[in-house]
């Protein structure tokens, strides 16, 4: 069994700087809690579950591309936060 890196640091990589990107529109009512972090990361595995691996792989079973680049726009949305930007 071989991990595939290639997928995982570009995902994240792409994730992480749309992550940063991202703006939420400071009247919009809507708030992210650390709560609503772990939903989505575990709705992204679900997904990644579903999708499977690309059909060469045989690493895991789960797309590590796709869940790499939803931890990235986490990753990044609290960066983005921390820095006040």
């Amino acid at each position: 069994m071989l991990l595939y890196l290639g997928p995982v640091i570009f995902g994240f990589l792409i994730g992480l700087v749309l992550g940063t990107r991202i703006k939420v529109n400071p009247e919009s009512e809507v708030k992210f809690t650390i709560g609503s972090y772990i939903v989505i990361f575990i709705v992204a595995l679900v997904v990644a579950w579903q999708l499977g691996p690309y059909p060469f792989y045989d690493d895991i079973a789960i797309a590590t591309g796709f869940v790499s680049a939803a931890l990235g726009l986490i990753i990044g949305n609290i960066i983005r936060k921390i820095s006040g930007k």
